[in-house]
C-alpha cells in the first residue's frame, strides 16, 4: 500500500483508482490550443495532464491555462529549477523534474522548498535515456542505474522535510521497464506513476504498454499510469483504460466482440464502436458481449452478462443466457444501454446473493 498524494482534486496511492495520465503535444505558449487538447483529453476520460513548461514564456502560459481547465495540470521541466519554482508559483498542481538533468543537489531542495510552501507535490520522472552519466558508470545493470537515481532524488527532496512525492521509472525497453518498477516498489512506499517511455507509433506503443504495465498492475504496481503513443495523445487514454480492465482495475463496461467469418450479418466493429461508446459513462462492473451472428455466439458469449446478436434486420439481446429482447437496427443500443443498467442495478441488489453469481 502506498502513500496518497493530492494532484489538485486527484487522490493517488493508498488504493485509490488508478489515475489515467497523458501529456499535451500542443506548444504550452499557444495557451489556446493547449487548452483544446486538455479538454478533449478530459472528455476522453484523462485524469492528469502533463504539460512541457521549457521557459518563462511557458510559465507565463500556465497562469492562463490552469484557469480555462478543470483537470489538473502538472509542470514538466527538465534542466532548470528556476522554471519549476516558476511553474509552482504560478499554480501548477504538480511539478515533474528528471533526476537526470535538474542540477545540483541545492537546486532539487530550494524547489522542494517552495513546493512545500505551496502545498505542490512534486513527480520524480527518471527515464533510461537521460540518466545522469555517474550512474551508468557506477552500474553495470542499467536498470539499477535508473532506479537508484530515482531514490537518491527522493532521498534529497526528503532531507528537507518534503514527502508529496510521486516516482517514475521508465524505459522505452518494456521488460526494463518491469524489472525496475517491480525493484522501486520494494525501496519506496511513494505513490508510483508508470509507464514505457518512447514507446513508438500507435500498435507498437499499445503492445509495449499492455504488456509492461498489464504486467506491473496485475502485481499490484503502479498508481497512475500512461500510454505513450507518438501522435495525438488523446488516443492514449481509452488504451489506458483497456489495458486497466484487462486487469480488473477499472469499474466500466467491458466490451468484446467476436472476431467475425462469413455468417456474419451485422457489421460487427462497428456495432462494437457505437456499443462502447455509448456505455463509456457508465459505472460497474458488466461484460458486453458483440457478436456478428447467433450460430456459435451463443458460445462464444457464455461469458458474458450481456449479450447483442446481429441478424439482418436488427438484433437480439440475451441477458445472462436468456434472451430478453429482439430489437431493429437502430434500437439496438438505446435498448441495450437500458438493459444494461437494468443489469448493475440488479447486481448491487443481489450482490451478496451468491445464487445470482
Amino acid at each position: 500500500m502506498t502513500k496518497v498524494v493530492k494532484i489538485g482534486n486527484v487522490l493517488v496511492g493508498g488504493g485509490n483508482p488508478v489515475a489515467v495520465q497523458s501529456m499535451t503535444n500542443t506548444d504550452t505558449k499557444n495557451v489556446t490550443a493547449t487548452v483544446e487538447q486538455i479538454k478533449n483529453l478530459e472528455s476522453a476520460g484523462c485524469k492528469i495532464a502533463r504539460i512541457s513548461v521549457y521557459d518563462e514564456a511557458c510559465v507565463e502560459s500556465l497562469k492562463a491555462i490552469k484557469s480555462l481547465v478543470k483537470i489538473p495540470i502538472v509542470a514538466d521541466v527538465h534542466f532548470d529549477y528556476k522554471i519549476a519554482i516558476g511553474s509552482i508559483l504560478a499554480g501548477v498542481d504538480k511539478v515533474r523534474i528528471n533526476p537526470g538533468n535538474i542540477g545540483a543537489r541545492w537546486k532539487v531542495e530550494e524547489v522542494a522548498r517552495v513546493a512545500k510552501d505551496h502545498g505542490v507535490p512534486i513527480r520524480v520522472g527518471a527515464n533510461a535515456g537521460s540518466i545522469d552519466e555517474s550512474y551508468i558508470k557506477k552500474f553495470d545493470n542499467p536498470v539499477d542505474a535508473l532506479v537508484q537515481s530515482a531514490i537518491d532524488e527522493v532521498n534529497t527532496l526528503e532531507s528537507v522535510g518534503f514527502g508529496d512525492i510521486v516516482v517514475a521509472v521508465k524505459s522505452s525497453d518494456p521488460i526494463e521497464t518491469i524489472v525496475a518498477n517491480e525493484k522501486l516498489s520494494k525501496m519506496t512506499s511513494h505513490p508510483l506513476h508508470i509507464g514505457v517511455t518512447e514507446a513508438g507509433i500507435y500498435e507498437d506503443a499499445i503492445v509495449k504498454s499492455a504488456f509492461a504495465l498489464g504486467h506491473l498492475l496485475y502485481e499490484g504496481i503502479g498508481d497512475t499510469i500512461r500510454v505513450s503513443i507518438a501522435g495525438n495523445p488523446v488516443e492514449e487514454i481509452g488504451i489506458a483504460y483497456s489495458i486497466l480492465q484487462s486487469v480488473n482495475a477499472f469499474d466500466g463496461p467491458e466490451i468484446i466482440a467476436c472476431p467475425t467469418c462469413a455468417r456474419t450479418e451485422i457489421n460487427v466493429e462497428e456495432l462494437a464502436r457505437e456499443v462502447k461508446k455509448s456505455l463509456a459513462n457508465v459505472r460497474g462492473k458488466i461484460k458486453v458481449a458483440v457478436m456478428g451472428c447467433v450460430v456459435n455466439g451463443l458460445g462464444e458469449a457464455k461469458g458474458a452478462d450481456v449479450a447483442v446478436f446481429g441478424t439482418k434486420g436488427g438484433g437480439v439481446i440475451y441477458m445472462d443466457g436468456k434472451m430478453v429482447s429482439t430489437v431493429s437496427r437502430e434500437e439496438i443500443l438505446p435498448v441495450l444501454k437500458n438493459i444494461v443498467l437494468e443489469y448493475l442495478k440488479g447486481e448491487k441488489k443481489f450482490e451478496n446473493d451468491k445464487a445470482r453469481k
